[in-house]
């Protein structure tokens, strides 16, 4: 067992941060702009740099809405269906949207991180969350540290095994909070033992306007947290709703839980993450000392103009081994 981590980076949420982080000023020689290139390649640079990963690898959002999660609750994330093709920011039936300038430039990150010998991965049929909740789940050798600006995935913390924890870089990486069981216990209110799985029932009951999940209406996170507190599963929790002797659950939040039982019956496959996704990667996990393809990176980084961030990643990789 090594005391350096696994590495899993929320590809999307890092790139996305990265285009609205950096000014769009930023352009190749031509005039494209490359932020979000430079910003993703600066922070895997930073990242190797401070936590020294001894494996790492981008996950992708292969299916950013799956179909089993639409199944279950058609409201997950439809609203950014909507608001995309309202803007006419993306063709019918390529729901997710991506700003115009960000588009271009998601395969040069990819040709990038190919070049320096990054492993990719991703699961036919399902968001990165599931990715990194797979690849966390199988691992039982090294640290796991996921990072993400996504609060999903403080579901995943363990300290069991070799241990996973989320850097949450939600405030971006200079106020990045590296979460572990007892950060999420704390934080959140839920309990320490099962702190991640605690912490999905809360996200169940509370809801994310931003995800599309409503969570119970007149059940905030305070409530969901002492309730989730309460009992040992989801499954006991949603029992419960049903058994008026059950004197843990106030008549009024039982009522309010009852009226949205249809809810609550659909919900958990759409919040939990999944850990055994057919994940593919693209090459072998371990962080490699030089790039692997060194000639095809400095390609890249001139005709991009990518020279500053491509040299900070020649060194980070090196002095992460």
């Amino acid at each position: 067992m090594s005391d350096r981590p696994l590495m899993l980076l929320d590809s999307a949420s890092m790139y996305f941060r990265a285009f609205y982080g950096v000014p769009e000023s930023i352009t190749a020689p031509d005039g494209t702009p490359v932020n979000a290139v430079r910003g993703f390649t600066d922070m895997i640079s930073r990242l190797v740099t401070e936590h020294r990963p001894v494996r790492l690898v981008a996950c992708l959002d292969l299916d950013w809405r799956p179909a089993f999660r639409v199944a279950a609750l058609p409201s997950y994330k439809a609203h950014r269906v909507e608001e995309a093709r309202a803007a006419d920011a993306v063709p019918a039936g390529v729901p997710e949207e991506v700003p115009d300038t960000l588009a271009p430039q998601v395969p040069v990150i990819m040709e990038v991180l190919a070049a320096a010998g990054i492993a990719t991965g991703g699961a036919e049929g399902h968001e990165a969350d599931d990715v990194i909740g797979t690849l966390a789940h199988r691992e039982d050798t090294d640290p796991v540290l996921a990072v993400s600006g996504d609060r999903d995935l403080m579901q995943i913390v363990r300290d069991t095994g070799p241990g996973v924890r989320l850097l949450y870089i939600g405030r971006g990486l200079n106020k990045a909070e590296n979460c572990g069981v007892g950060e999420v216990a704390a934080k959140y209110g839920v309990p320490r033992d099962r702190a991640g799985a605690a912490y999905a029932e809360m996200a169940m009951l509370r809801g994310d306007p931003s995800d599309g999940l409503p969570g119970v209406p007149g059940v905030g996170e305070k409530t969901a947290a002492t309730l989730v507190g309460r009992y040992g599963s989801w499954d006991e929790l949603v029992a419960a709703v049903s058994d008026a002797s059950d004197a843990r659950m106030a008549a009024g939040v039982r009522a309010k839980l009852t009226a949205a039982g249809d809810y609550l019956a659909v919900v958990e496959p759409v919040v939990r993450v999944v850990t055994d996704a057919p994940v593919e990667l693209d090459r072998d996990t371990v962080l490699p000392a030089s790039p692997a393809d060194p000639d095809r990176l400095d390609e890249l980084a001139e005709r991009w103009g990518l020279e500053s961030s491509v040299a900070r990643l020649r060194k980070a990789l090196a002095g992460a081994t």
